[in-house]
This record gives structure tokens, C-alpha cells and sequence, in this order.
């Protein structure tokens, strides 16, 4: 065993330790502690847990390395995810908490109807899975490149560990291990950022480095053709406009994540609700404002070794990383010239965007320990942001299809937990067959399921609080309209479910197209509820009532 595979073990061990046990110990028997942790979450506690539930494998694993190959068109998930959360602890947070239910489905049936109910159930289950299977895909890059296992076998361990704390301890053990999560993963991405900002520009702090480094990295970006490779993705995806379409489509479906959202339920009051979305904002920004340090310092790093590498005397961190197929080298001539992140570009040297970050302690030549805190850091980002889909999932089966719908009267507290972990087990096993052949890198696999909230539960959120006209009818036709609008634009442009990836329609990108998803939405919801009957009396009311988040509690009668 190797130094840095002792460390890995040991950190990934201890982690994983803490995790089960803060699982086991808040294990719970009832149906308001699995859901909603009997809302008694601390503000702080919360703030950390939703920072660590936002902040998955996307935001640790693939966020910098896409920032890092394709340079300002990159940061579009930085803005994209950062003012969405803005937009949620504004607009949605507060008068969601006011309601007092266990899931956002819930919300939608008091607002609008049972019938409505059942298909925000179906649209956050499928919002739920795709996000998941971003994080099996970065479990998978952690446990094949740091425990030598073969890619099959890293999903598969990521997802049993995944399972066991999320179906034995529900969101209160979720809770206070994601707690837990996010100090691993904020110290194990800050402190690498703080040893290479040192040895690179003299100076431990990432932010003030990053600005010295960006001429001579320009310049080797220009060497490798880099530069060549972000003109391209420019110009296929549309320029600008497609930067704007997933910005506001990251941003919009941040505000509509069913996970995220729950998380605001928690807490005691809506005070508390208030003061959870600052402390997670406060959390976030450690992560976001170092991201861009850390991609750059990963690609001048990259860069460098390049420069003077040649066939027989590669950096040290290629071939392992090779060997867990995430680098091809194919130099010819004995050197690198060329460095892409794509598989179509015929570069010298081909690197995948989701390794940049848990690599970037090898390439910038840190020690061994610094190395195993990075993989636990990314394991901490994919497995916290996991548990929390999954909990989504098991609510939308378990309580609002089985319970509301189908077995009202007779489902007991146990018989409800039990549908809601084998709805889990369920999607945990499917999930393990997508996160084997992904359809893109961990980001942009994101950013799909943020496109589908972005078109699905946006908009009837918004119309739900803010227009009290807006009637079940209207909701469900909205809500169908976009998934189906938003998906079905997916599925045509990727390869997924055996289909072939065809062209992008005016250049809009798969990322994208849930921004002109929640356009359709609001359209139809708009129109169909104008010609449609009105929601009852006593719905308007309480849609008056809810604006007011300092007010009493809201009665809903169900």
C-alpha cells in the first residue's frame, strides 16, 4: 500500500465512521423526525446542512475544473448556482416554512390539489435522480482513483454507503451528518487551496494569488490550444446567449430544488428559516469565492508539468489517473503539445473535468495526507448531497403518493417508513446503472436536474404564493408541459436511454433549456388558469395569509 493510499484509507475511514455513527444515533421511528427532523433544527446546524446538501459533487468535484478548461464560460455555474440560492431565500424559504409541511409536493396539493400533488411527486423524483446519478458518478471518480477500485465497483461502494445512513437515520440523521460533511469538505478543499496559493505566488491566501497567475496561465492556455478549445464551446453552445440561458436556468432551478427546499422545513420557525438561508449562504461563499483560485491553480500546474513533459518522463500524477481511465496520453512525437478535457479534440493530452479538483493536490506536488483529505472531501460533497435526493424521493413516494393518495387510512408510521425505504433502495439500485454510463461530466449531469426544477417547480412555487389565481388546472398542465418540454430536449440532444445525440435546436444547450422550460410554464399555468374556474375562497385566503411569513400559522385542514 502506498503512502497516499494509506491516508485516503484512514481519512475515508475515519469519515465514514463519524457519518454511521451520528446515523445510528439519531435514528428515528416516526414519520415527522424522518422527514422533517420533528422541525427542531438550530439555525447554524441548518445552515451548515443545507450548504453541505447544495454543495454536491458538482459544486467540490466539477464546478473549478469546468471554470479551469472553459475560462469565463465556465463560471456560469458558479453564477448560475450562487444567485439561485439568492432567489430560493428570498422569494420561496420563508413562506414555504410558513406552510408547515413535510415536502414540497405537500405544498402543492394544500395550494392546488391532490391530482396536482401526484405529479409534483412524479416531477421530483425524476428531478431527484438525475441529480443523484451526478453523484454516483463522483463517488465513483474518488473510490477509483484513490482505492484502486474499477469504476463498476466505486459507484457500487459509493452507493451502499449512500444507503446505509440515509435509510437508517431519515433527515434528522441526514441533518447532523451533513453538519459533519460540510467541515470535511470545506477544510479539505480550503486547505489545498491555501498550500498551493502559497507555493505558487508566495501568499497562503487563494483569492489575492489567483489575480497574479492569470498572464502567464492566459499565455500556456494559448501554447496548448486551450484557447482554440473555448472558442469552439463558445460558438457551439451559442455564446452568450446560451451563457445567459444556464445561468438563468442553473439560477431558477436552484430556487425550485425539492432537496434544498426541505431543508427549510427543519427549522423551529420562520425566523429560523430566515436566519439558515444566511448562515448557508455564509458557508457557501468559503466554497464559491475560492473555486476560480482553485481551477486556475490546477491549470497552471497542469500546464507546466506539460511543458516539460515528454513520452518517457510524464508527471508522476497521470499515470494513476490513467489507469482509472480520466487521462488519455497519445504524444507521438515524445511531447505535449496540445491539452483538451474533450475525447473528440485529438489532444496530446486529454484530462477530464471531474478529476481537476481531487487531482489538484498531486499535480501541485502536495504531501500524501493532504491528498487522502481531498478524497474524503469529495466524498463528503457526493454522499451529503445524495442523502438529501434520496430522502426526496422516499417523501414524494411514501408520503405523497402512498400515503395521500393511495392508503390514507390504514398506512401506519411503519408501514410509511417502510414504502419510503424501499423507494429508496429502489432508486439507489437504478441510480448505480446510470452513474456507470453518465450521459456528461458531473456539472453539466447536474445542471439537467436543476434545468427540469428550473421548468417544473419554479414557476408553480412562485404563481403558488404570489398569485392567488393560480389553479390546479393551470398547475398540472404547467408543471407536464415542462418536464416534458425540458426532458424530451435532453434526451434529443444526449446520448441517454440507447437514443443517439443529435444537434443542439438554435444553439441552445441541454444546460440551457430549462430556463425556456419555466417560460413555457409560467405561459401555460398563466393562460390555462385565466380560462379555467378560480381556486376556492377559502385556497385565496391562505395564499394572502402566506405572504405575511411573520403571521400566525398557517391552518390548511389537511
Amino acid at each position: 500500500m502506498t503512502s497516499m493510499q494509506f491516508w485516503t484509507f484512514f481519512f475515508l475511514i475515519l469519515t465514514f465512521g463519524i457519518y454511521i455513527f451520528i446515523a445510528w444515533r439519531s435514528r428515528v421511528k416516526e414519520t415527522k423526525e424522518f422527514y422533517v427532523a420533528s422541525q427542531g433544527v438550530p439555525a447554524v446546524a441548518n445552515g451548515a446542512a443545507v450548504a453541505a446538501d447544495w454543495m454536491s459533487a458538482a459544486s467540490f468535484i466539477g464546478m473549478a475544473g469546468m471554470i479551469a478548461f472553459l475560462g469565463s464560460d465556465g463560471s456560469v455555474y458558479l453564477m448560475g448556482w450562487t444567485g439561485g440560492y439568492v432567489l430560493l431565500a428570498l422569494l420561496l424559504a420563508p413562506y414555504l416554512r410558513k406552510w408547515g409541511k413535510f415536502t414540497v409536493p405537500e405544498f402543492v396539493g394544500d395550494r392546488y390539489s391532490d391530482t396536482v400533488r401526484v405529479v409534483a411527486a412524479v416531477c421530483a423524483i425524476v428531478i431527484s435522480f438525475t441529480y443523484v446519478v451526478g453523484q454516483m458518478t463522483g463517488g465513483g471518480v474518488v473510490f477509483a482513483r484513490f482505492l484502486g477500485l474499477s469504476a463498476e465497483w466505486a459507484v457500487v461502494v459509493a452507493a451502499v454507503v449512500i444507503f446505509f445512513y440515509a435509510v437508517l437515520g431519515g433527515m434528522k440523521g441526514i441533518t447532523y451528518t451533513q453538519v459533519a460533511q460540510y467541515i470535511v469538505l470545506i477544510i479539505a478543499y480550503l486547505i489545498p487551496a491555501v498550500a498551493v496559493s502559497q507555493a505558487i505566488g508566495g501568499f497562503p491566501i487563494p483569492q489575492v494569488t489567483y489575480g497574479t497567475i492569470l498572464s502567464e496561465l492566459d499565455a500556456l492556455r494559448v501554447e496548448f490550444g486551450l484557447h482554440e478549445f473555448i472558442e469552439a464551446f463558445a460558438g457551439r453552445a451559442g455564446g452568450q446567449l446560451d451563457v445567459f440561458l444556464v445561468t438563468l436556468s442553473l439560477m431558477l432551478g436552484t430556487a425550485g430544488l425539492p432537496h434544498v427546499i426541505i431543508r427549510f422545513y427543519t427549522t423551529k420557525t420562520v425566523r429560523g428559516a430566515r436566519f439558515s438561508a444566511f448562515w448557508a449562504l455564509f458557508f457557501i461563499s468559503l466554497l464559491y469565492l475560492t473555486a476560480p483560485a482553485v481551477g486556475a491553480f490546477t491549470n497552471l500546474n497542469l500546464l507546466r508539468g506539460a511543458q516539460e513533459a515528454t513520452a518517457d518522463n510524464l508527471p508522476a500524477w497521470i499515470q494513476p489517473w490513467s489507469d482509472a481511465g480520466y487521462v488519455t496520453v497519445s504524444a507521438g512525437d515524445g511531447s505535449i503539445d496540445t491539452v483538451s478535457n474533450s475525447a473528440d479534440s485529438g489532444a496530446d493530452l486529454i484530462v477530464s473535468n471531474d478529476i481537476l479538483v481531487l487531482a489538484s493536490p498531486e499535480i501541485s506536488g502536495l504531501p500524501a495526507p493532504i491528498i487522502g483529505l481531498m478524497a474524503a472531501g469529495g466524498m463528503a460533497a457526493a454522499l451529503s448531497t445524495a442523502a438529501g435526493l434520496l430522502l426526496v424521493i422516499s417523501s414524494a413516494a411514501s408520503h405523497d403518493i402512498y400515503y395521500r393518495m393511495i392508503s390514507k387510512e390504514r398506512a401506519s408510521e411503519k408501514t410509511q417508513m417502510l414504502v419510503g425505504r424501499l423507494a429508496m433502495t429502489g432508486a439507489v439500485i437504478v441510480a448505480i446503472f446510470a452513474g456507470l454510463n453518465p450521459p456528461a461530466f458531473v456539472a453539466q449531469v447536474v445542471a439537467f436536474a436543476f434545468g427540469l426544477a428550473a421548468s417544473t417547480f419554479f414557476p408553480i412555487l412562485i404563481l403558488g404564493v404570489f398569485w392567488k389565481k393560480a389553479n390546479a388546472t393551470g398547475a398540472a398542465a404547467g408543471m407536464l408541459t415542462g418536464l416534458i418540454f425540458t426532458g424530451g430536449y435532453m434526451i434529443y440532444t444526449l446520448e441517454v436511454f440507447g437514443t443517439s445525440a443529435n444537434d443542439h435546436i438554435f444553439n441552445v444547450s441541454p444546460e440551457g433549456i430549462g430556463a425556456i422550460g419555466a417560460v413555457v410554464n409560467f405561459v401555460v399555468t398563466i393562460v390555462v388558469s385565466n380560462l379555467t374556474r378560480p381556486p376556492s375562497e377559502h385556497v385565496q385566503e391562505m395564499v394572502e395569509e402566506i405572504r405575511y411569513p411573520q403571521a400566525r400559522r398557517l391552518t390548511t385542514g389537511s
